[in-house]
C-alpha cells in the first residue's frame, strides 16, 4: 500500500480525548533554556581508578603530537596478588587504525612508563581531535583486563602546545573501551497551530572515519550525510536525507526536515535520526544514530518534551551517536499506520 495513498481524514478515526490536553499539561519549568555548549554539566559522577600522568607539545617541523606517557598512581589490583602488570593503549580519535602501546609493567600500582609517541596531525587540525588512553592489566593466560581510560576532549586545555605541557587526568573505571561516534546538533520546533514539525540538522563534530586513505593510511574521513525517518507504531511514515558532505568528520549542513502532524498525534510519532557515509561504490554505511520522540531514552526524550513545553521556538540540543543494532522499523509498503499523520514533507536550505 503507498503511503501517500492512505487516507488520514480524523472522522474516520477514533481521536484520544486527553491528546489535545496532555500538551497543556506539560510544564514549561521543568525544561529551563541552558547554552547549547554546557550539556555535559549534568552527567552523572563516574568511578574513578587512578590517576594518569602525561605531557603533550606539538612538533611544528614534523607536523605531529607528540604525547609521553609518564605515569600511573594508585592503580587497583587486578591480580590475586594485589597488583597488577599494567600498561597503556594510546589513539588520536576519531581514528583508530594507527594507535600506540606502552610497555607492560610488572607487579605494581604505580607505574612509571616515561615513553614517547608522535602522531602525524596539522595543527589546525588538533581542534577536532580527541587523545584517547586505555589503561590495561597484562594477563599472560587470559584476555588483558581494562582498568579505566582517560580522553582529553580539548588538546587545548592549558596551552597552545608550543611547550610542553604535563597533564594529571583521573582514570575513569571501565571494562571496555568507548566508542566514540560522534554527536550531532539539531533543532526541534513545533508549531502546533499549523500543525508543523521542524527539523534542523544544524552539524556534526567528531564523527567516525569511515574511509581510511593516503599512502599510509594516515588520513582518515567520511562523506556523511544525515537520514530522517518519521516513525508511527514502528513503521516509517517517510524518509527525507540532508546533502552529502565530502571528506569531512565535522559536517555543517543547517538544512530543515518539515512534517505536518496534528497536535493530537504528537505522542504518537518519533524520530529516528541516522548519520550515513555515503560509498560511491557498494553499500553506504551507518556511522551512528539517535532518536527523538516521546518513547525515546534520556536527552532524547527530554528535548521531545523541551519542544513541546517551548512551542514555536527552535530548542537545540547535541545528541551522541549510538552504535545501530537491530533496528525493528517496519518499511513505507503494505503499511496501516492509525496515526492520522500527514506524510508531506520538505526540504529546505537555511
Amino acid at each position: 500500500m503507498n503511503v501517500t495513498s492512505v487516507d488520514f481524514t480524523m472522522d474516520t478515526l477514533p481521536v484520544r480525548q486527553s491528546s489535545a490536553v496532555s500538551i497543556g499539561r506539560i510544564k514549561p519549568e521543568l525544561y529551563k533554556q541552558k547554552s547549547v555548549d554546557s550539556e555535559d554539566g549534568n552527567k552523572e559522577p563516574v568511578e574513578t581508578c587512578g590517576k594518569l600522568s602525561f605531557a603533550l607539545k606539538y612538533d611544528y617541523e614534523e607536523q605531529a603530537l607528540v604525547v609521553r606517557i609518564l605515569k600511573a598512581l594508585d592503580l587497583p589490583a587486578k591480580d590475586f596478588t594485589g597488583t597488577s602488570d599494567p600498561y597503556v593503549k594510546i589513539y588520536l580519535l576519531p581514528e583508530r587504525k594507527k594507535k600506540f602501546q606502552t610497555r607492560v609493567h610488572r607487579k605494581t600500582l604505580n607505574p612509571t612508563f616515561d615513553e614517547v609517541f608522535s602522531f602525524p596531525v596539522e595543527y589546525d587540525q588538533l581542534c577536532n581531535r580527541k587523545l584517547h588512553f586505555s589503561v590495561y592489566d597484562f594477563d599472560r593466560f587470559t584476555s588483558h583486563d581494562m582498568i579505566g581510560e582517560v580522553v582529553v576532549d580539548n588538546l587545548f586545555e592549558l596551552s597552545d602546545l608550543s611547550r610542553e605541557a604535563v597533564v594529571w587526568k583521573d582514570i575513569l573505571a571501565s571494562t571496555t573501551e568507548s566508542v566514540d561516534l560522534g554527536e550531532i546538533m539539531y533543532s526541534l520546533c513545533y508549531l502546533p497551530t499549523a500543525g508543523r514539525m521542524t527539523l534542523t540538522v544544524i552539524k556534526c563534530r567528531n564523527l567516525k572515519a569511515m574511509d581510511i586513505t593516503g599512502a599510509s593510511g594516515a588520513f582518515a574521513s567520511s562523506d556523511p550525510y544525515v537520514k530522517v525517518s518519521l516513525i508511527c507504531d514502528g513503521r516509517r511514515l517517510k524518509k527525507r536525507k540532508t546533502t552529502t558532505k565530502k571528506g569531512t568528520l565535522n559536517p555543517v549542513y543547517n538544512e530543515a526536515i518539515i512534517f505536518d502532524i496534528p497536535p493530537e498525534n504528537v505522542e504518537q510519532v518519533s524520530l529516528s535520526i541516522m548519520v550515513m557515509d555515503y560509498d560511491r561504490v557498494g553499500h553506504n554505511e551507518v556511522i551512528g544514530v539517535c532518536r527523538t520522540g516521546p518513547d525515546a531514552e534520556g536527552l532524547g526524550r527530554d528535548h521531545w518534551n523541551e519542544m513541546l513545553a517551548y512551542p514555536r521556538k527552535p530548542i537545540t540540543h547535541w545528541h551522541a551517536l549510538c552504535e545501530l543494532v537491530n533496528s525493528i522499523i517496519l518499511p513505507e509498503d503494505n503499511m496501516q499506520c492509525r496515526c492520522p499523520v500527514y506524510t508531506q514533507m520538505s526540504l529546505s536550505y537555511l
